[in-house]
Order: C-alpha cells, then structure tokens, then sequence
C-alpha cells in the first residue's frame, strides 16, 4: 500500500504501494494463501472501495487495478481452519484456472526445452530428450527449467547424452520415469 515520508524509522521518502504502481494494469498477487489475517483484511476493503491508505497517510488513494492472484494452498481448507477469509475468497474467485501438469501437456515439452536451453545455453541430443520425455516431471516446469540449470552448471559447454540427462534425474534425488503399456 505504499508509505509516507517520516511515517517509520527508515520511510525517507515517500514510496507507492503495489496498487498504485499498477494503476490501470493489472497487479499479480503471488502465494495469496500465505498473507496473514490481517493483511487479507486491508487487502479485501482495498478491493471493495477501490483505494488504499499508504502507511502514515491521512489520505485514500483511488486504485484501478485488475487483481490475479494465485497460491499452492487449497483455499476452502484454510478458509475451514479460519486462516483465510471467505469474503476475501469470493472477491478473488471470479475466474479460476488450474493449468495442467506438464506430463499432460507434452505437446509443450519441445518449445519450453528450447527456451530453457537457449537461456541456459545448453545442448541436448535426441536421445538424452527422449529420456527427458519419459520423465514424471512432478515439479512442472520448474523442475524442467532447474534441471536446465543444473546441466549448464554440472557440464558446461557439453552436449547433453541421455546418460548425462539419466543423471541430471538422478542428482535431483528422483527416478520418476513414467512407464508406458509398451515398455
């Protein structure tokens, strides 16, 4: 929300909040599921009058702000346990969207390879990528994108074989290979 200068040890000058930073845009809440009782409370009354009061302000600002919010945590059970807050919930829960596993949307697999590659200069050959298509890929994309990583920094300036791919697995401590009715 943003503070005032002199508002707190430190406040040396004013500082816009995220609502008024994205004023007429859209503001990407992330892991909505972890803000505390309190912090949901303002979140929802920055929400139902469209404004916000920095920290220190005698003043409201008026917000224009397309909220996305996401979280790992199932909402309905921390609204159960009186973590979460149901209004705030249903001022949130206009659209929901689940996207699918990676291991379900396969037909991704080869351009997000290419980018991460790209981005971590890495090589794979054809049959270390095949390796790679038989893999469980329980962490999604960020499994993906960290084993990229991993192969930049374990073999620099190396073209990927499917040992190496079988190790870069290994190293991150699961054999997850999705077995087939054909294997």
């Amino acid at each position: 929300f943003g503070h005032i200068k002199g508002s707190f040890t430190g406040a040396f000058q004013d500082r816009k909040g995220a609502f008024e930073s994205a004023r007429t845009g859209t503001l990407f809440l992330d892991e909505i599921g972890d803000l505390s009782y309190t912090l949901q409370a303002k979140l929802l009354r920055a929400l139902e009058n469209n404004e916000i009061r920095p920290v220190g302000s005698d003043r409201t600002i008026q917000t224009d702000v397309r909220i996305i919010a996401a979280t790992h945590q199932n909402l309905m059970e921390k609204i159960k346990e009186g973590t979460f807050r149901l209004d705030l919930y249903y001022r949130l829960n206009v659209i929901q969207i689940t996207p699918p596993d990676l291991v379900d949307r396969m037909e991704d697999f080869d351009s997000l390879l290419g980018e991460f590659c790209r981005h971590y200069r890495v090589r794979f050959n054809f049959q270390a990528v095949s390796a790679l298509k038989k893999y469980n890929w329980p962490g999604n994309i960020r499994e993906l994108k960290n084993l990229i990583a991993r192969a930049s920094a374990l073999y620099p300036y190396q073209q990927i074989t499917e040992e190496l791919a079988e190790k870069l697995l290994s190293s991150a401590g699961k054999k997850n290979l999705v077995t087939t009715a054909m294997e």
